[in-house]
């Protein structure tokens, strides 16, 4: 099999071709970036392309599987900008699928895509409808793709589609970027350890689902290689609230009501002091908790839960206080934050 994929540098870009590329079925891969990496990866070539503008069909033909991973998050007080790499890109990379005739289309959508849980929070599956939170712009962003894929689907019906709806991923070789993409420069790294942080806000509603980025890899070489279709939702037990990070990181917790915490992000944020916008938190608490049955009963992905709560403890801190899955990040000029989805 040959396998593109798309935003192959990123946080989860990294480790899916990494997983891909130790499969036996697979034989080749290229790596699509907005900048050629200096990586090297078994049987993958690379490839520098745009998705809002490059000619994609020619880079998919051939191939088996698209994986398409590629995600702008910042610039947030520009949404302009991340609509057209995000939605316009994604729009692209779907037409080239079809232009290029690959039979198999493997799109990372999010936990953020999910209209607000049931007031009892019991867990919801993947038939749970996928309007977000519309204030923010990253819910609203993946809820539109997710109306993209319908069209796409009822237009190509003999195209495989899935959909992995993963909650928030890390490790720890991306915990320096994610902790920028929210807290930004008030954050240092050195401060982001156990016994370093004193307290954690105990925000009401807030609470989040993980997975370490080496069980998402292994759930996208799982959709690219077996017969399935449609979509599933991504995270290790067990769900993260107050209580939870605060063993996690040997804090205290202290309760700070919903209205304050989006108060004072919202100063913060109005002053660029903190990349991450107001609405962020809004989408956050708004979040449901995924069942997570159907990709463990019919993807046969089984998440390390070990693996991710140790790097949780030693490496992410305050940036395991967002519950949607994040790319790894890096500062660009003029204060843009170029992001390859998870």
């Amino acid at each position: 099999m040959r396998v593109v994929v798309v935003g192959a540098t990123g946080n989860v870009g990294t480790s899916t071709a990494q997983a891909l590329a130790a499969d036996v079925r697979i034989t080749s891969i290229l790596g699509i970036a907005r900048r050629r990496p200096r990586l090297r990866i078994d049987k993958t070539e690379w490839a520098r392309a745009d998705v809002a503008d490059a000619d994609l069909a020619g880079l998919f033909r051939g191939a088996d599987a698209v994986v398409h991973l590629a995600w702008l998050f910042q610039p947030t007080h520009t949404p302009a900008i991340t609509w057209r790499a995000n939605v316009v890109g994604s729009a692209r990379v779907f037409q080239a699928v079809a232009d290029a005739g690959v039979p198999a289309l493997v799109y990372a959508s999010s936990v953020g895509a999910y209209s607000p849980g049931p007031g009892d929070d019991r867990p919801v599956d993947e038939s749970w409808p996928t309007h977000s939170w519309p204030t923010a712009a990253y819910g609203r962003e993946k809820a539109y793709v997710e109306r993209l894929l319908d069209a796409f689907q009822a237009e190509h019906p003999d195209r495989r589609v899935v959909r992995l709806r993963p909650g928030f991923i890390f490790k720890r070789e991306s915990a320096s970027g994610q902790r920028r993409l929210f807290a930004g420069p008030l954050l240092p790294n050195p401060l982001v350890r156990p016994g370093l942080i004193p307290v954690v806000p105990d925000v009401p509603g807030l609470r989040f689902q993980a997975l370490h980025t080496d069980d998402a890899a292994e759930a996208y070489r799982l959709a690219v290689t077996e017969d399935v279709r449609g979509p599933f939702n991504l995270a290790a037990d067990p769900v993260i609230g107050p209580d939870e990070l605060a063993q996690l990181l040997h804090a205290r917790k202290i309760r700070l009501p919903a209205r304050g915490a989006k108060a004072a992000l919202s100063i913060a944020w109005e002053l660029g002091l903190v990349p991450a916008s107001p609405q962020l938190l809004d989408l956050a608490l708004h979040l449901p908790v995924m069942d997570t049955a159907r990709a463990r009963a019919e993807l046969g992905w089984t998440p390390a839960t070990a693996r991710w709560t140790r790097c949780a403890s030693s490496s992410t801190g305050c940036a395991a206080a967002r519950a949607w899955t994040l790319p790894r990040c890096r500062p660009r000029p003029a204060g843009r934050c170029a992001c390859a989805n998870w």
